[in-house]
């Protein structure tokens, strides 16, 4: 616990001692990079990954279709 306090005191020391005027500049260059369409793909393709994983719902498989209009699925049971 005094490890983090300590940690958590320096950031704040130099974060005060770098200002608003490096703090502006490190959010401008973070908005930057987050903006960049590459950047949101990369992002958004690792959110889904997550997501993927930790979702609480079976993985579906496509099992029969009857007709044109409908198809059986149920949990895939390798998942």
């Amino acid at each position: 616990m005094l490890g983090v306090l300590t940690v958590l005191g320096v950031g704040y020391v130099l974060g005060a001692k770098a200002g608003r005027k490096r703090y502006d500049q490190i959010v401008g260059t973070y908005r930057a990079v987050t903006a960049h369409p590459a950047t949101k793909s990369m992002i958004d393709a690792g959110r889904r990954k997550i997501a993927e994983r930790v979702s609480p719902d079976p993985s579906m498989v496509k099992l029969t279709e009857i007709d044109s209009q409908t198809t059986v699925i149920e949990p895939d049971p390798r998942a």
